[in-house]
């Protein structure tokens, strides 16, 4: 029987069940990464030069395969110091390839890559962020923060103000970083992740 997710206010002492229906996104374990000031200094032009280096575009249904194992193998290496192993098999369960296909039915979805190669993705859905990931040997390098970039640029371009995004444990201080603040915490057995928001006018 599956388990009631709770809701918690970010100040408050007090949990509240709320009557919610679990899916994927609640599952979702978001990733993400960006360069610190000393990372900046020590890579110089190199790392601008690999930064020119990624294409940022709207994913098509060829790309549900790379994406489906992108977010895999993210999942399983990037967040399994946050989530027990039981809640990172259930969330990989998730992002087969066909359920990749089904994402991009109705939400926009985009991948990026270097030489070819996915290093990050990520979805709007609506006025929510969903499903941001960099690979695990590509973090660090601000594609995190140009994917992100991307994704807003969109929201506003449909009139979207505000955005939200379901943010992992892993993940929460890369939004922080951008501008996002902590609204609540939802969980789920033993997932917890933090919706945070964002004004993006």
């Amino acid at each position: 029987m599956a388990s009631t997710p709770v809701q918690k206010t970010m100040g408050r002492s007090s949990w509240r069940a709320a009557s919610h229906s679990f899916d994927v996104d609640i599952q979702e374990v978001m990733i993400g990464r960006d360069l610190n000031w000393r990372d900046r200094q020590t890579f110089g032009g190199d790392l601008r030069a690999m930064m020119d280096e990624i294409e940022i575009r709207r994913a098509i249904a060829s790309d549900a395969p790379l994406i489906s194992e992108l977010v895999t193998n993210t999942i399983r290496i990037s967040n399994s110091a946050d989530y027990p192993a039981s809640v990172i098999e259930r969330v990989i369960g998730n992002f087969s390839a066909d359920a990749i296909l089904k994402l991009m039915d109705s939400r926009n979805v985009w991948i990026a890559l270097q030489g070819g190669e996915p290093v990050g993705t990520a979805s709007l859905d609506g006025d929510t962020v969903r499903t941001v990931f960099v690979s695990p040997t590509a973090q660090r390098r601000g594609i995190g923060r140009r994917v992100m970039q991307t994704v807003e640029a969109a929201a506003f371009a449909n009139g979207i103000k505000a955005l939200q995004v379901p943010a992992s444990l892993t993940a929460r201080n890369f939004y922080a970083r951008l501008g996002y603040s902590e609204v609540r915490e939802v969980l789920f057995g033993e997932e917890l992740t933090v919706v945070m928001e964002k004004q993006i006018d």
